[in-house]
């Protein structure tokens, strides 16, 4: 699997555990809003911007380590 595919697939996995616990039956349905319609919409919606929050943290912190491991490579050699 692709570097990028992993991330996206870990970005996914955050996102459904984030959705699942942001459900109203968990809270015994107290925040159950009255239009159905609206309810599915700002899920969906928050999920797709969920997978994208977190592969923009997954890829930060890889670039991150990245130039955190070169830093320490080049101080190696001097």
């Amino acid at each position: 699997m692709s570097q990028r595919s992993t991330d996206f697939v870990i970005s996914i996995l955050a996102s459904a555990v984030s959705l699942l616990l942001s459900w109203p039956y968990w809270r015994d349905f107290e925040f159950w809003p009255e239009s159905q319609v609206a309810f599915g919409v700002y899920f969906v919606l928050g999920f797709v911007l969920a997978v994208y929050v977190f592969m923009a943290f997954i890829h930060s912190l890889r670039e991150l380590f990245a130039h955190e491991t070169s830093g320490h490579d080049a101080g190696a050699e001097h």
